[in-house]
C-alpha cells in the first residue's frame, strides 16, 4: 500500500473514499475483493489537485488550493463522486480525463488479473488508474504511458505523493512499450479506431486486452502475436481518442436518418462500430431486424493481418472491417 505524506485532507478523504467504495459496491462494480481493497486504499484526490467540470458555455475549475474553504470542500467531495473529471484542456477542448470510477472498476475487473501478471496501461491521465494497478499487482509489474511529457510528469508526481512507483513512460501508446514487454494485461483509457497490431506482439499468449472502441469497451484474449478475439462489455464508454501513430477514426455518417433512430444509444454504438463500411440505412435495418442487440452480442477478431467486428459469430453473416 502506498504511504501518503503530509496530506491535510487525509482524514476527510478517507471518509469520502469509504462512501465511494460503498457506492461502487452497491452498483455491483467491485465483485473482486482485490479491486475493492485497491479502491479503498488509493486516494483519488491526490491525483486530481485540480479538475474541470462542464458548465454552460465551457468549464469550471475546482482546485485543492482555492482560498475559499467551501470551494476546497467542494473540490474534495466531487473528487470522490462516481463521475469523470477533466484534467487537461487544450484550446478549450479536453485532452485528458480522470475516468469515472465505476467504469474503471468494470474495466479492471474484465482484465481478470492474477498475482504476478504484468500490465501496460495506455493513457496515463492523472495516474490514478496506474495506482490501482500498482496496488493490485505491485509497482514493478505495472507500466503506464502517455504521449505528453506534461501528463507523465504530473502523474509521476501524483503517484509519488500517494506512495506508488510504477514505471511511467512518455511515448506513443499506439506503438506499445517494447522495452517493458511482454505483458499479461493491456488496458487503454483512450478510444481506439482499431487494435494496434504491435500490442498483440508485446503480449504473452493468453494475455487480456481491455480497451474502449466505438462507444463500448472491448475485451480481447490474445492467442499469439497475430491473433486475438473477444466481445464487448455491456457498458457504454466515451473516452478521448488515442493519439500518436493511431489512424484517425472513420467518419460517422448518419445519412439523413430520422432523429428517433439516432436517439438510441445502442444504435449509435453500431453506427460508430461500422462507420466507413456500412451504409447508415443498412445499419439501421440490420439493428432492427436483429432485435436491437445489446453490446455483448458484438465482438472483434484480429487475425491473419486483418481485423473485423461482428454480431453474434465471427464467422457469421454480419461482419465489418474494423476502422475502415
Amino acid at each position: 500500500m502506498g504511504a501518503q505524506r503530509d496530506d491535510p485532507f487525509a482524514e476527510a478523504a478517507a471518509e469520502a473514499r469509504r462512501r465511494l467504495v460503498a457506492v461502487l459496491e452497491a452498483e455491483g462494480a467491485l465483485p473482486d475483493p482485490a479491486w475493492r481493497a485497491a479502491f479503498a486504499a488509493v486516494p483519488r484526490h491526490l491525483f486530481v489537485p485540480y479538475y474541470y467540470l462542464g458548465v454552460m458555455g465551457g468549464y469550471e475549475r475546482l482546485w485543492r488550493d482555492d482560498p475559499d474553504p467551501l470551494r476546497r470542500e467542494e473540490w474534495l467531495a466531487v473528487a470522490y463522486e462516481d463521475r469523470p473529471l477533466g484534467i487537461r484542456l487544450r484550446d478549450g477542448d479536453l485532452v485528458s480525463t480522470a475516468s469515472q470510477p465505476s467504469l474503471m472498476a468494470g474495466m479492471l475487473h474484465a482484465l481478470d488479473a492474477r498475482d504476478g501478471d504484468t500490465a501496460l496501461e495506455i493513457g496515463t491521465g492523472s495516474g490514478y488508474n496506474a495506482a490501482l494497478l500498482a496496488h493490485r499487482l505491485g509497482d514493478t509489474h505495472v507500466t503506464t504511458m502517455d504521449l505528453d511529457t506534461d501528463i507523465t510528469d504530473a502523474a509521476r508526481a501524483h503517484l509519488d505523493a500517494a506512495g506508488y512507483h510504477p514505471a511511467v513512460v512518455t511515448g506513443d501508446g499506439a506503438r506499445g512499450c517494447p522495452g517493458r514487454a511482454p505483458f499479461d494485461l493491456i488496458v487503454a483509457t483512450c478510444a481506439l479506431p482499431s487494435v494496434p497490431d504491435v500490442w498483440l506482439a508485446q503480449c504473452r499468449p493468453g494475455a487480456r486486452i481491455v480497451a474502449p472502441l466505438s462507444t463500448g469497451v472491448l475485451r480481447l484474449r490474445v492467442r499469439d502475436a497475430g491473433h486475438a478475439e473477444g466481445r464487448f462489455l455491456h457498458t457504454s464508454a466515451y473516452f478521448v481518442p488515442l493519439r500518436g501513430a493511431a489512424p484517425a477514426p472513420p467518419e460517422v455518417r448518419t445519412g439523413g436518418l430520422p432523429r428517433r433512430a439516432l436517439d438510441s444509444e445502442l444504435f449509435r454504438f453500431l453506427l460508430t462500430l461500422t462507420a466507413g463500411s456500412l451504409d447508415p440505412y443498412e445499419a439501421h435495418a440490420l439493428w432492427q431486424r436483429e432485435g436491437r442487440p445489446e453490446r455483448e452480442r458484438y465482438g472483434v477478431t484480429v487475425g491473419d493481418g486483418r481485423q473485423w467486428a461482428w454480431l453474434d459469430d465471427p464467422e457469421g453473416p454480419y461482419s465489418w472491417p474494423l476502422g475502415a
